[in-house]
């Protein structure tokens, strides 16, 4: 079973995100800030991280920063309602850049690709915000 972190400040949303993925057949571990994410991924790395940038403490892109530096190999999506923040090159170092919606389809998408494409393609990072944005508009 593959697990994933949740990272979310907002505990409706994250309840809401953890049951979905869950049905997905996900082992879903969930923190509600980025210094909680990084002690749980010390304590049992994962899959991938989903992660919020507006958060307490410390944002998503200082988090994002420090997990390509610790796991290489993990897949990480950047959730967020605001899509300014894709202009913002640090989050580039995302393997995905996906806007909350009501409609979590896409977000469910974004998970299993990527989870496909890290576990045929250990030797790099996954796929870039840009080649998921091609693959789901190519595959509708």
């Amino acid at each position: 079973m593959r697990k994933i972190l949740l990272v979310e400040n907002e505990e409706g949303q994250r309840l809401l995100y953890e049951q979905e993925l869950n049905e997905e057949g996900y082992l879903v571990l969930c923190a509600k800030n980025g210094k909680e994410a990084l002690k749980r991924l010390e304590e049992s790395p994962c899959d991938l991280v989903i992660l919020d940038i507006r958060m307490p403490e410390m944002d998503g892109i200082e988090v994002l920063g420090k997990i390509v530096s610790r796991y290489k190999k993990m897949a990480v999506i950047l959730h967020t309602a605001y899509a300014h923040y894709q202009s913002d090159f640090l989050t580039w170092l995302a393997d995905a850049f996906v806007v909350k919606s009501y409609d979590l389809s896409l977000l469910k998408r974004t998970v299993k690709e990527l989870l496909r494409k890290n576990g045929e393609e250990k030797d790099g990072r996954g796929m870039s915000a840009q080649e998921i944005r091609g693959f789901y508009e190519t595959n509708p």
